[in-house]
Formats: structure tokens, sequence, C-alpha cells
């Protein structure tokens, strides 16, 4: 029997930044796609599944970054499970005390809500932010080199992969970083 309900079109990253800016959530984009909007060559984008968020160990910041991806129809994940209660102010000042990692997802999308960022506290990567454009939308990026930075730090194995196997790109990339 083919199924006749009308597909529910999924928002965009940049209309998850969007709805986010609407709240006045503060947060910084990071990771491979951080690194991404510092390519000036558009040939070399970095690939991975999720998009990285940086947001202040603040409970009341994250609730509402909570509630912008469930009014967009994300579904909100703990460490490897959906909530299994409704996100608020008391689970999210848990999930801050803990530093733990929420994720908001669609079938197509993964958004990291993160907390901590290796080797750096919120206030110094949003002060050092850059703004990117992206479909219209200004996206809140960390300094290139304090992804760099942050994923040496981290000393994981994929995270030492991407450093060595993008060195040289990383590095004339780094050249353009005004404050590396």
């Amino acid at each position: 029997m083919t199924d006749r309900r009308p597909a529910i079109a999924e928002p965009s990253f940049a209309a998850c930044v969007e709805a986010l800016h609407a709240r006045q959530v503060r947060f910084t984009l990071i990771g491979a796609w951080g690194a991404n909007f510092h390519t000036v060559d558009t040939s070399v984008l970095f690939a991975t599944p999720d998009h990285d968020l940086f947001l202040p160990p603040d409970p009341e910041n994250l609730a509402q970054a909570w509630q912008v991806a469930a009014s967009l129809g994300l579904s909100l994940w703990g460490a490897e499970d959906p909530f299994d209660v409704s996100p608020d102010i008391d689970l999210a000042r848990a999930v801050v005390d803990g530093c733990r990692l929420t994720r908001a997802t669609t079938s197509a999308m993964t958004i990291n809500l993160r907390l901590v960022m290796t080797a750096f506290a919120f206030e110094p990567v949003w002060e050092e932010r850059r703004t990117f454009l992206m479909d219209g939308v200004e996206i809140p990026v960390a300094r290139l080199s304090h992804i760099i930075r942050s994923k040496a730090a981290t000393n994981r194995e994929k995270d030492r992969l991407f450093l060595t196997t993008h060195a040289e790109i990383l590095r004339q990339m780094l050249d353009g970083d005004e404050d590396s």
C-alpha cells in the first residue's frame, strides 16, 4: 500500500540558525563545518555528517536552543537516547552541570549542541568569532585557529586524521585567518 501523506519539509541548517537568532540563542559554529566557512576554494570542503554548535554553559540559553529545535520538528537526543521527558530548565541545568552533549536531528541533519570546546571557554571564542552569510542568514563561526587548536587538543583519532589529511590546505587557510 502506498503512503499518501504529504512529505514534511525539513528545515535547512540556515533556517535553524535563523530561528536560533530569533530566540537570541548564543552559539558559534565549530568543527569541520566551521572550518568550511573559512575556505576560499569551495572545491575544498570538509565532509562531515553533523554541525557542531558551541554554546555557553547557560541553562536558559540551552533550553531556548531546545525549544527552537522542537519548534522546527527536530528530535532531541541525549548522549545516545532520545529525550524521554520534555526538555525544560531543570533538565538544562543538569545537562550544563554535567557538560553533556545534546543533539537535534532530522533524517538529513544532526546539530550537536556542545557545551565544551577543548582548550577554550565560550566567551573568548564568542568574542573572536567571525560572521559568514549562508542563504542570507548570519552564521557565527569560531576562528579557524581556534577550531584547529581545539581539534589538536582533543587528540581523538578522527581529529588527528582530519588534521593530518588536510594539513596543507589548513595551513593555507590559516594564512587568511587574521589573528592566527
